[in-house]
């Protein structure tokens, strides 16, 4: 409530908005990168739901595309690789039988690609040529007479060790442990050591401090501390590779109500949808600072790894420079940053101009 009287009181006094501390950082949406024109006549981009760059400057789109089956539980995952200039190189992983929904994506230091897929609750790690090398969860079976959605009781039925129920995204640390956000039923976060071997979980349902209501994004620092989007409590939340709790911080920046929602109502309802709430975590490599973003107004915010908001770009939209429920994100440097948008079947390369921002009083 508190958030929409602000929005409020902004739209009634428009200088107020004006005077903000927080600075718009200029932009660029570099267009063609990843190039959707360079797909072969028969694949198509679907939702973008994650993105990831490796070591090499390729681009990975885990895309809800290569849609089969019924309207309903149609097969929407496929993996679509980009060399540095944006052009189409191949798709990894096709027909997989773990894929079904596509929620994340991450290549990990060694150009692993590991993808994180919502419908089969299954983790894959592809090695750079592109084959299976390791795979945690496990789908249901078809065969079953109770093969079906999953339910959502509350709270969840109780979490097992190695089985994942609508898992979301996956992270590392300096000694390749895995972090994996398991994400919209579980409300926790697993940790395996780099054999696979499982080491512990910690979270529960809930808004406590360690507790989640959809743990929809998670990455860690060059200390190893774990990052998680807790998208519906509305906060992001730091712990230790241990899973100690460090600490929290909520994005809280006046926005201008009139913006017009990408999708449904204006303004919008629900947690997910309340400006602030993070869908996405991304840490650059080796930096100080964190990207995250909401789907309403739809911007992109710089952050300190302590949560203070030192700059925002971008709003609600479909043109070039606007988004349209960033999914995915990858940011391989600071003034770089891939954002998978769910709404808009795309996925847009953004290059960052800090050194071009207003200085207080200009």
């Amino acid at each position: 409530m508190r958030l929409w009287l602000a929005g409020l009181a902004l739209l009634f006094c428009p200088a107020l908005f004006a005077q903000q501390s927080v600075p718009e950082i200029p932009f660029d949406s570099v267009p063609n990168v990843p190039d959707m024109n360079s797909l072969p006549p028969n694949i198509f981009m679907g939702e973008g739901a994650a993105v990831t760059t490796n070591s090499k400057g390729h681009i990975f789109v885990f895309s809800r595309g290569n849609t089969s089956g019924p309207a309903y539980a149609a097969q929407a995952s496929q993996v679509l690789e980009f060399g540095p200039d944006g052009k189409f190189i191949r798709e990894i992983g096709h027909n997989l039988y773990g894929f079904a929904f596509a929620h994340g994506i991450r290549a990990d230091k060694y150009d692993n690609i590991w993808t994180v897929d919502k419908g089969t609750d299954m983790i894959v790690k592809f090695n750079p040529a592109g084959r299976p090398t390791m795979v945690f969860g496990r789908r249901q079976e078809g065969s079953d007479e109770g093969t079906g959605p999953l339910k959502h009781p509350n709270p969840p039925l109780p979490a097992q060790d190695m089985m994942f129920r609508q898992p979301t995204d996956v992270t590392f640390d300096a000694a390749d442990n895995v972090y994996i956000s398991d994400g919209y039923i579980n409300s926790r976060v697993a940790k395996i050591d780099k054999n696979g071997v499982w080491v512990k979980q910690w979270g529960e349902r809930g808004s406590a401090p360690g507790q989640f209501n959809s743990a929809h994004n998670i990455t860690s620092d060059s200390q190893g501390n774990i990052y998680v989007a807790d998208r519906s409590n509305r906060r992001i939340q730091v712990f230790d590779g241990d899973g100690k709790f460090l600490r929290q911080f909520q994005v809280d920046v006046p926005f201008d109500p009139s913006i017009r929602s990408v999708i449904g109502n204006t303004p919008p309802s629900g947690p997910l949808n309340l400006p602030g709430a993070p869908w996405v975590v991304c840490i650059p490599p080796g930096s100080n600072v964190l990207y995250t973003a909401d789907s309403y107004p739809g911007r992109v915010y710089k952050l300190t790894l302590d949560g203070k908001v030192i700059g925002m770009l971008g709003q609600a939209g479909r043109l070039p420079k606007q988004f349209g429920w960033i999914h995915g994100m990858a940011c391989p440097s600071e003034n770089t940053v891939f954002v998978a948008e769910a709404i808009n079947w795309r996925v847009q390369k953004l290059v960052l101009h800090p050194d071009k921002m207003k200085k207080s009083g200009d």
